[in-house]
């Protein structure tokens, strides 16, 4: 005799679910575009906070014997006529975070601020990081990071275009570009350090994004062959609803883990996690509910199923007759 036990499975969202998420698109959209009009003004003032990798410069991480005295350290290093030097503290009492403007004078300047900056601050200096980037790497790293995010988009439409419909690729580009707008309007108002770790971030929102967008569109994609008359607002509602748990599931363990990596992760991957939590947590999460489904309606998906399937009664019928 075989004993069968069966473990319930978690339910995060009662299966009847009938929550009316389509009533708010009448808010959703002006408000998002709202913020995307905000963002772009953001992005052209006051403007991203270009990182060493795209400016140019020296970025230097040491560790002091003792704890580290910042104001003593920032009249040491401002004397020695290198233009503008920030010190910023992180980790522990002893780390220091050296930022140095680029040097007229190409790459061989900015190691020759390192040596200059190193001879200031003696012996018992542990450098724990030391990056240079010319005026010219900076440049390249710019346009190759830029023309990577515009591949992404255009790989992420095509590929759309062929598992879906026109307005599905359509409709999760517009969704994508809605999260980039405002992540970037984000780190310009909170002046994140905008580097090659920022463009893996937008990388990485872009992909998730699609993946929770795909999720949605394909449980849409399975009703709009079963129910041929529902309406398509109600349509929309019954897949996002159907499609919850797993989405407050997924939203959750990644929270989890950026909150981890944001407490104890160390200072170099603050700007990468902050990105994180607010492109994937707050406006992923929102965009694909309240962005990505909705605009189905306005790009006229679903709009011939009736006459189908009024088409297809009649031709029946016809043939029953006829038979």
């Amino acid at each position: 005799m075989r004993l069968h036990s069966s473990i319930p499975l978690l339910r995060i969202v009662p299966d009847d679910t009938k929550f009316d998420f389509m009533r708010f698109r009448r808010i959703s959209f002006p408000i998002s575009a709202l913020l995307s009009i905000v963002a772009i003004f953001l992005f052209f003032h006051p403007g991203l906070n270009l990182g060493i990798d795209f400016r140019g410069g020296t970025l230097m991480e040491i560790q002091t014997k003792d704890a580290a005295d910042i104001g003593k350290l920032r009249t040491t290093l401002g004397g020695l006529g290198l233009g503008e030097v920030q010190l910023q503290g992180f980790g522990g009492p002893r780390d220091v975070l050296i930022r140095v403007a680029q040097q007229p004078g190409g790459e061989q300047a900015q190691q020759a601020a390192v040596d200059k900056i190193k001879a200031a601050l003696g012996e018992g200096i542990e450098y724990r990081r030391v990056e240079v980037v010319g005026p010219r790497v900076s440049g390249e790293l710019l346009s190759y990071g830029t023309l990577g995010l515009i591949a992404a988009i255009g790989a992420i439409l095509v590929y759309l275009w062929f598992r879906f419909e026109w307005q599905f690729a359509l409709g999760a580009m517009i969704a994508n570009v809605h999260d980039l707008v405002l992540t970037l309007g984000f780190m310009s108002i909170m002046q994140v350090d905008f580097d090659l770790t920022s463009i893996a971030a937008l990388l990485t929102i872009l992909g998730y994004s699609l993946n929770d967008t795909v999720v949605i569109y394909d449980r849409i994609r399975e009703m709009l062959r079963r129910y041929k008359k529902l309406p398509m607002a109600d349509l929309l509602n019954i897949s996002i609803n159907s499609t919850l748990s797993r989405s407050i599931i997924t939203h959750l363990t990644v929270t989890l883990a950026l909150l981890a990596l944001f407490f104890f992760g160390g200072h170099a991957i603050h700007g990468f996690v902050t990105t994180m939590m607010f492109g994937v947590v707050l406006v992923g999460t929102y965009t694909s509910v309240f962005i990505a489904a909705p605009i189905l309606i306005y790009l006229g998906v679903g709009t011939g199923r009736q006459e189908q399937a009024d088409a297809d009664a009649a031709k029946s019928v016809n043939i029953r007759f006829s038979s």
